[in-house]
Order: structure tokens, then C-alpha cells, then sequence
């Protein structure tokens, strides 16, 4: 029974994330560059900083814990960084390929690195078992057939009707923006075992890797940052800051992307405390998240219709690889129990 609410507290986070780009259409009268930089002070600062608070006891610190371990802090941070570039890029995959084909494209790129290469890096080679490796490989054809049908999709409709569906819709330039937004988000999972140490004496397991989480997010929030600003300066976007009568209309909804976004990884924080009698689950946790992402993120773009005009056959085509991602969710514990 904890197995399954493990795996339905992670399915809510997942959810919550593939569903934290529908406020941001409701952002008005603001550049790419300021709703993305005001979206990511709470996704990555504010809301990881409470999620880290949770696990403090009384009379201990964040700073005093990341003090105790260095090197890990370091390191965590470093990969956090990288994690950025990540960052932006899936920001631009959405805006070229839209939220299902360039959600699936990023992260199954993501799901599939992410769990392979974090023990590599920190040489726990013990968690790559058969069974996760066999559930990756799932994973990336489940990834694979919605980007068959992703293609199909872009090969079947007139330009007119793929900017209806996605205005600034680019297959080319998605694409690669796709698979290197994939590679270095990875390295948001490579970040979090590294820093599996930082986590305060006698804390639950549910909550164990949220120090660890906010130093990732940190990291990245420093390249979005940074990245933003420069783009305001060349744009020239800086009067968004002073349109005083959409502040309270886009303060709200930026609020409310950055606290879904931040959902997945609090529910996989959660999740994986419930997992702990399952060790091939808690190893192949974060391809789960990946995964249910994506599902999600396709459920999403049916919703708003960028699946609209697609022939019968390329919508098959997606159905069948959205199953192939569910069934991967739960492959690794079945042949983990035989």
C-alpha cells in the first residue's frame, strides 16, 4: 500500500508540473524575458527555501547544514548551474514545439540520463540493476513513439495550421533546443545525489532530499537569472517592470507556475519516503517523475487542441507511446520481484 500512495503522491507532482505552463498563458503585457525571471523567484528561490525550511529542527540552519557538508554543497550547486541551462532551453522547446511534443523531447532525454547518470558520477553503481535499466529503455520508446507522432504531426499540417496550434512553431530549431534542454536538465538528478548527504540528523525520509533540492534550484535560478536580465537590457524590456496595472494580475499567476513547477519535486521528495521498502523504485524514481511528466504534458496539449487537425493514425500513434510511459512507471518493481 505505501508503494502505491508513493507512486500517486509522485503522479500529483507530476501533474502539478506538466500543469504549470497554463497560468503563464494568462501573464499579460510582459516579455518572455520578465514573466520567465518572475516565475523562477518563486520556483526556484521561494518555494524550494520553504520546502527546505520544513525539515530544520528547532535551533538548526540551512547554513549550518550546508556547512557540514562542503564539498557536496559544492558540488550539488555546480550541477544545479548546469541544471540551468536546462532550464532555459525547456522554457524555449515549449515555445517551439509546444507544451506536449517539446515537454516529451526534453524530458525523456532528461528521464533517461538523469537516472543513469547520477550513480555513474557518484559511483553507486549498485543502483543500476537490471530492472532500472530495462525501465529506462522503456521509458526512451515510450519517448520515442510520441516523438514518431510528434513528427507525423508536423509533417501532416500546413504552417498556417501548426502556428494555430503553437504560434512560434519550429520542428528544427525545437528539436535540438529539445534534446540539449534534456541533457543538461539531467543534471538536476546528478545534482540531487550528490547531494544525498545534506540532510539534517533523525529527518524524515519524505523530506530528506528538500536541503538538497534548493541548492539544485539555486543553481539554476543564477543562470535564469542572469540570462533574463541580459535579455530585458537587449530588448529594451525593462518598462515591464513599471506596468503597475498588470502586477497584481501577473504576480499571481507567476506565483501560481512557480508553485506547481516546484510540485514535482516535493512530491518526489515525498514520494520516495514511502518508497523506501521498494530500493529499484527509489532508484528509478526520478525516470518515474520524467515520465509522468510527459504523459501529463500530453494530456495537457490535447486539451489545448495543438493535437488539432492530426490524423486518426498519428493520434494512435500517441496513445500508444503515452501507454508505454504508464507501464514503465511500475515495470522496474515487477521484474525487480520475481
Amino acid at each position: 500500500m505505501e508503494i502505491i500512495l508513493g507512486l500517486l503522491i509522485i503522479a500529483v507532482g507530476a501533474f502539478c508540473q506538466s500543469s504549470s505552463y497554463v497560468p503563464i498563458n494568462k501573464v499579460k503585457d510582459w516579455s518572455w524575458e520578465s514573466f520567465w525571471l518572475t516565475q523562477s523567484v518563486f520556483a526556484f528561490v521561494l518555494f524550494p527555501l520553504l520546502g527546505a525550511l520544513l525539515t530544520a529542527p528547532a535551533g538548526q540552519s540551512l547554513l549550518g547544514l550546508y556547512g557540514e557538508h562542503p564539498k557536496e554543497a559544492g558540488l550539488t550547486f555546480f550541477f544545479g548551474m548546469l541544471w540551468g541551462v536546462g532550464g532555459l532551453t525547456f522554457g524555449l522547446s515549449m515555445r517551439y514545439l509546444g507544451v506536449a511534443l517539446g515537454q516529451s523531447l526534453a524530458l525523456g532525454t532528461c528521464a533517461g540520463l538523469g537516472t543513469l547518470l547520477g550513480p555513474v558520477f557518484t559511483g553507486h553503481f549498485e543502483k543500476l540493476t537490471s530492472a532500472v535499466i530495462i525501465g529506462v529503455v522503456v521509458t526512451l520508446i515510450g519517448i520515442a513513439i510520441i516523438g514518431m507522432a510528434g513528427g507525423m504531426k508536423s509533417a501532416a499540417l500546413s504552417e498556417e495550421e501548426k502556428k494555430e496550434a503553437v504560434k512560434d512553431f519550429n520542428f528544427k530549431k525545437g528539436i535540438i533546443i529539445a534534446l540539449l534542454c534534456g541533457f543538461m536538465s539531467a543534471c538536476f538528478a546528478i545534482g540531487l545525489d550528490f547531494g544525498a548527504p545534506i540532510q539534517f540528523a533523525g529527518a524524515k525520509p519524505m523530506f530528506a532530499t528538500l536541503p538538497a533540492t534548493l541548492l539544485v534550484t539555486l543553481g539554476g535560478f543564477i543562470i535564469n537569472a542572469g540570462y533574463c536580465l541580459l535579455q530585458n537590457n537587449k530588448n529594451q524590456t525593462w518598462g515591464d517592470y513599471r506596468k503597475g496595472s498588470v502586477w497584481g494580475n501577473n504576480l499571481l499567476f507567476c506565483a501560481l507556475a512557480g508553485a506547481l513547477w516546484y510540485s514535482q519535486f516535493f512530491g518526489l521528495s515525498i514520494g520516495k519516503g514511502f518508497l523506501t521498502s521498494a530500493p529499484t523504485l527509489v532508484a528509478f524514481s526520478w525516470c518515474i517523475l520524467m515520465a509522468l511528466n510527459v504523459t501529463f504534458s500530453n494530456l495537457w496539449g490535447i486539451i489545448l487542441k495543438e493535437w488539432k487537425g492530426c490524423s486518426a493514425k498519428t493520434i494512435l500513434v500517441l496513445v500508444v507511446g503515452l501507454v508505454v510511459l504508464v507501464i514503465s512507471t511500475f515495470l522496474p518493481q515487477l521484474l525487480a520481484a520475481q
